[in-house]
């Protein structure tokens, strides 16, 4: 709390910084206010007892008071009636000049101080409510620091999540390298399959053109026997025709013979046996169709036996192949089943590998703009802060200059009174402002009217306060807080 000043120090320190020369409105106040006193005392009658009189009178300060109170602890005292002690010498008549516009000057300069003791009091509810909103700001800056800290053990939790996705994603990186060695393995198997199964098929190719062109020899011999068979039968055919006109000519010249008689001269050593040319003749005939029906048959039967075991060995070797293309069709299947589960798999993996990194990410901005969220609303705060501690401070010093100014006042009003005190006696009156007011000193924080000992108020002053007594408003007595 800051120090209030008029006392201490620190107080002669700021009246010492505030010029001393009083403003002529408060002096054409005192001066209206010191004459009407004398009026009063002039005519013999009493001062009017207003609000705030003080019950402790016999021990109050002579002096006629203004004050106020600023919403203390506890609310005003009640105001009492009690008997006022005069000074007998105070009712002297004076020869004073009065003014005849005092009354309205005094009123002017009443409602004057009650406009300052009004801003006054606004000017301390503005500071009880910044002070307020300091503690709430305080609190809260309290609650965010706390939260900041609170919230920043989230980074280790997430540094640890994204080292685990991180971990996983090696594990995956390093399978996806495993299943793509193995599917480059199989990838060659196969390749290699293929290939053998390209062998194989040029091998079938070549077979079946050797099949068709042995099936075309084996038709050009099946051709030839046909012809061979053919012109052993013309030959027959042949063989037989001439047999036949042999014997026929044979019969002819026999018949000639009979029935001519020719005498003919012959070498009897000259004998033209005519069925043994022919029996000669059939035999070779016979000999050489024979053989061409033996070679051609032979010939055939080899041929034949060729083809079938061409055949046979064609069509085993066409067996195996054809079982080989199979099992090979089988293991190509397989192995494309395989491949296309690796990469299903792979592809999955791929997949929740992607979809893990699109997480952490997304836990990842959202963390990030979480923390921008808290960083934007502590800078605001402070910010905020920083603008109601600037504000603050600018009442604050406002209330520095007022309480200066009000300390001038004090000063002033107090040397006024003490001059009147020490030429005309002690008139003990008290008079307190219901709310308004220049305010000094302490302000009483009891309700109730204080004991008063040796003009020493035992009150706690911290709600009231009168201007130019040095006392507080419930007791009118110099306290040592005054």
């Amino acid at each position: 709390m800051q120090q209030r000043p008029g006392r201490g120090p620190q107080a002669e320190a700021q009246l010492k910084v505030r010029p001393q020369n009083p403003d002529p409105q408060v002096m054409v106040l005192l001066e209206s206010w010191v004459a009407e006193y004398r009026t009063e005392l002039s005519h013999g009658s009493a001062p009017s007892k207003p609000v705030g009189w003080c019950p402790e009178e016999k021990h109050c300060s002579c002096g006629r008071t203004f004050g106020y109170r600023s919403g203390g602890v506890c609310g005003p005292s009640p105001p009492c009636i009690t008997s006022v002690s005069v000074n007998e010498s105070l009712l002297t008549p004076l020869n004073l000049e009065i003014d005849p516009n005092a009354q309205c000057v005094k009123h002017e300069e009443k409602e004057q101080i009650k406009c300052l003791n009004s801003r006054f009091a606004a000017f301390i509810d503005k500071v009880r409510f910044l002070e307020q909103q300091n503690k709430l700001l305080e609190t809260k800056w309290q609650f965010y620091q706390n939260r900041k800290c609170c919230e920043s053990n989230l980074e280790p939790l997430f540094e640890g999540y994204i080292e685990t996705l991180r971990r996983e994603a090696e594990c995956v990186e390093a399978d996806s390298g495993r299943l793509a060695s193995e599917l480059n393995h199989v990838q060659e198997v196969l390749e290699g399959y293929r290939k053998k199964y390209e062998e194989e098929v040029a091998l079938r190719a070549t077979a079946e053109n050797e099949f068709v062109a042995l099936k075309k020899e084996v038709d050009c011999a099946y051709l030839r026997k046909s012809d061979l068979e053919a012109n052993s039968e013309a030959l027959i055919q042949e063989i037989d025709f001439l047999r036949r006109l042999y014997e026929e000519e044979i019969r002819v010249l026999h018949a000639h013979i009979s029935d001519t008689s020719v005498i003919v001269k012959m070498d009897n050593s000259r004998d033209l046996n005519m069925d043994c040319i022919v029996a000669e003749i059939k035999a070779q005939y016979d000999d050489i169709a024979s053989r061409s029906r033996a070679e051609a048959e032979s010939w055939y039967r080899s041929k034949c036996e060729e083809m079938k075991a061409t055949v046979i060995r064609h069509g085993e070797t066409l067996r195996r192949t054809k079982e080989e293309i199979n099992e090979l069709n089988r293991m190509i299947q397989r192995l494309t089943a395989e491949v296309e589960n690796a990469k299903c798999q792979n592809t999955k993996l791929e997949t929740a590998v992607t979809q893990s990194e699109q997480q952490g990410e997304a836990a990842l901005s959202d963390a990030r703009c979480k923390l921008a969220e808290l960083e934007a609303a502590l800078q605001k705060a402070k910010q905020d802060m920083a603008c109601l501690v600037k504000e603050y401070q600018e009442v604050m010093n406002s209330k520095l200059g007022l309480d200066i100014e009000i300390a001038t006042y004090r000063r002033l009003l107090e040397g006024e009174e003490q001059r009147l005190c020490e030429g005309v006696g002690a008139v003990n009156v008290c008079v307190s402002s219901s709310r308004g007011g220049v305010v000094c000193g302490d302000l009483c924080a009891s309700g109730a009217a204080p004991a008063v000992t040796s003009r020493v108020c035992s009150a706690p002053c911290s709600g009231n306060v009168v201007v130019g007594t040095n006392s507080c408003g419930a007791c009118s007595v110099g306290c040592k807080k005054c």
